[in-house]
């Protein structure tokens, strides 16, 4: 029963800490999925850009999408990624 239970806490763990530290960029351009290891531990799974190739500004885009934008520059474009 003891041996059920640490592999039970050790699978929940190694979940828990993949979803923390690693994500999935949609290409801005190829619409593509690509996994990646992110530079710092964030809960945030999917990456995306709201902009992708258009010539539409940041101030244009509603909050939740300035919010998206803002991720995905900081976690995938500032990176060196999305190229």
């Amino acid at each position: 029963m003891k041996k059920i239970i640490s592999i039970g806490i050790f699978i929940f763990a190694s979940v828990l800490i993949t979803r923390i530290v690693c994500g999935v960029y949609i290409h801005d351009e190829f619409a593509e999925r690509h996994f990646f290891i992110k530079y710092r531990p964030s809960w945030k799974w999917t990456f995306y850009s709201p902009l992708g190739m258009s010539d539409i500004k940041i101030e244009e885009l509603s909050k939740e999408k300035q919010t998206e934008q803002k991720y995905f520059n900081e976690f995938v474009r500032d990176q060196g990624l999305s190229r």
